[in-house]
C-alpha cells in the first residue's frame, strides 16, 4: 500500500476503536447539558436544515451548535473522501439512502445496544430497514420524499374519465383516450411519459419502481458484496423493459412519448401531459409555476395482479462519521434532531410525510393523505452512485427501444455494467 493508504487506514482503525468506546459508555441524550459543536455535511437543503435546527433550539435550555455544509450529490463522495484524508472531515453526514454504500466503511454503525433492532422496526417506515446491518444501524432516518403520480383533472374530465389510473394496465386502455395524434402520428397530447430517459425528470426512480414492483430488488448483497439482480431476475427485468419501452414505440398502440418531446414536467405544467411521476416535494413547485393547473395527487399505480405494492422514495438519513472525535455527543445530537417530538416539525415545514411509522393517517389534507400512503409502502435499493445507475438504465432502455439490442441482450449488458459499478464502490 502507498503511504497515503496506510495513513488513511490507520485513521479509520483508531476511529473504529474510539467509536466502540463511545457507544460502550453511552448513557442517553439530554437537552439540559451543553453539547459540543459539530459539523455535518450532506446533500440535504441547507436552508431547510438550518431553519429546522433553529426551531429546535427555541425549545432547548442549551441550544445545539451545528455547522451544516450542503454538497451537490455529484461532488459529495469525492469531497468527503478528500476531507477525511486531510483530517478535516465532518462529524456526521446527511445523504440519501442510495448514496450510503460506498461510504459505509467510513461510518460508525450505531450498535443495537444503543438503538435496538426491535425499536427501529417499530419506529420507522419499512424503507428505513435499508440502514440496518449485522452490527447495527448505519443511519437514523430523517426525511422521506415518495414518488407519486400527479394527474391533470381537466384532461381526464375532457376525455370522460373521472378518476386516476390505479394500476399500470389502465394506461394501455387510457392511451387511446388521452393521447392525441394527428394523421402523421405526431403527438400533441400524451397520456403518459415513459419509454425514454433523456426527457423524463425522474426516469431512474420510475424505472426502478417498476422493477421493485415486479419483485426485482435491483441490487442485493451476495457473499458480502453488492451485486446487481438484473440478470438474476432476467424475466422481470425483461418484462419491465418491454412495458416501459412500449410507450416510445411508434408502431405500438400505446405509443404516447418520444425523445423529441419536452421534459415531462414541462409538458405536464403546460397541460399537454395527463400524468406526471414526480416527488411529493415537487407539489409546491408545480403550484408556483402554474397556479391555474387543475391537478390532483395519487399514489403510483401498481401491477393489477402479483408483484409487490411499493414505489420509490428518496430517504435522507443522519450517519456518524468514524473519524469524529466525539461519537457519543454526535449520537446525542442526532437523537435530538430525529426525536419523535421534533421530526413532525420538519415534516410539517417541508409538507412531507414523516419517516416515523406512526404517520398521521387521520389527516384531513387530501395531498398529505396520499403522501402518507405512498411513504408507508415506499422502498429503495442499495446503490453505488445514483448518476451511474441512471446511465446504466438509460443505456439499457435506449439500446432496446432503438432496436440495437433485444430485451435479453440489453438486460445482460446492463447487469454486467452495474456489477462493475457496485463492486468498485466497495473496493
Amino acid at each position: 500500500m502507498s503511504k497515503f493508504q496506510i495513513i488513511t487506514l490507520g485513521i479509520f482503525i483508531l476511529a473504529i476503536i474510539g467509536g466502540v468506546v463511545a457507544f460502550a459508555t453511552f448513557k442517553g441524550s439530554t437537552s439540559s447539558s451543553a453539547l459540543p459543536s459539530i459539523t455535518i455535511w450532506g446533500t440535504f437543503s441547507s436552508d431547510t436544515f438550518n431553519q429546522y435546527v433553529a426551531k429546535i433550539n427555541n425549545t432547548l435550555a442549551q441550544p445545539l451548535t451545528i455547522k451544516y455544509v450542503q454538497e451537490s450529490p455529484d461532488k459529495f463522495s469525492q469531497d468527503f473522501v478528500a476531507a477525511l484524508a486531510r483530517g478535516t472531515g465532518p462529524d456526521a453526514i446527511l445523504i440519501t439512502a442510495d448514496m450510503i454504500l460506498p461510504h459505509q466503511d467510513k461510518l460508525i454503525s450505531i450498535p443495537y445496544s444503543a438503538l435496538s433492532q426491535r425499536t427501529f422496526y417499530d419506529s420507522y417506515i419499512q424503507e428505513a430497514n435499508i440502514y440496518l446491518s449485522s452490527n447495527g444501524t448505519l443511519a437514523i432516518p430523517f426525511t422521506v420524499d415518495p414518488l407519486v403520480m400527479y394527474w391533470n383533472r381537466d384532461v381526464f374530465n375532457a376525455a370522460g374519465q373521472t378518476t386516476y389510473p390505479k394500476n399500470w394496465g389502465d394506461f394501455t386502455a387510457l392511451g387511446n383516450i388521452l393521447t392525441v395524434k394527428d394523421q402523421n402520428g405526431t403527438i400533441s397530447k400524451s397520456a403518459v411519459a415513459m419509454g425514454t430517459f433523456n426527457n423524463i425528470v425522474n426516469a431512474r426512480e420510475l424505472f426502478g419502481t417498476l422493477l421493485l414492483q415486479s419483485g426485482n430488488p435491483i441490487t442485493a448483497i451476495s457473499g458480502g458484496l453488492p451485486a446487481s439482480t438484473l440478470v438474476a431476475a432476467q424475466a422481470s427485468s425483461e418484462s419491465t423493459l418491454q412495458f416501459f419501452g412500449q410507450f416510445a414505440d411508434p408502431s405500438n398502440v400505446n405509443y404516447s412519448w418520444n425523445r423529441a418531446m419536452p421534459d415531462d414536467k414541462i409538458a405536464f405544467l403546460s397541460g399537454t401531459l395527463a400524468t406526471y411521476f414526480g416527488f411529493a416535494s415537487e407539489i409546491k413547485d408545480i403550484r408556483a409555476k402554474n397556479p391555474n393547473l387543475n391537478f390532483d395527487v395519487a399514489p403510483l399505480p401498481q401491477y393489477k395482479t402479483g408483484g409487490r405494492a411499493t414505489s420509490y422514495a428518496r430517504m435522507h438519513g443522519l450517519s456518524i462519521v468514524r473519524t469524529s472525535s466525539n461519537a457519543n455527543a454526535v449520537y446525542q445530537i442526532i437523537s435530538i434532531l430525529t426525536s419523535p417530538t421534533n421530526l413532525p416539525i420538519l415534516s410539517t415545514a417541508m409538507y412531507l410525510p414523516s419517516v416515523l411509522s406512526s404517520l398521521d393517517q387521520g389527516s384531513t389534507d387530501p395531498y398529505i393523505t396520499n403522501f402518507n400512503r405512498a411513504a408507508l409502502t415506499a422502498s429503495t435499493w442499495i446503490d453505488a452512485d445514483p448518476l451511474k445507475s441512471k446511465q446504466v438504465m438509460s443505456d439499457m432502455v435506449s439500446s432496446f427501444t432503438s432496436g440495437q439490442k433485444t430485451a435479453f441482450q440489453a438486460v445482460q449488458d446492463a447487469g454486467s455494467k452495474y456489477d462493475v459499478i457496485l463492486k468498485q464502490a466497495v473496493q
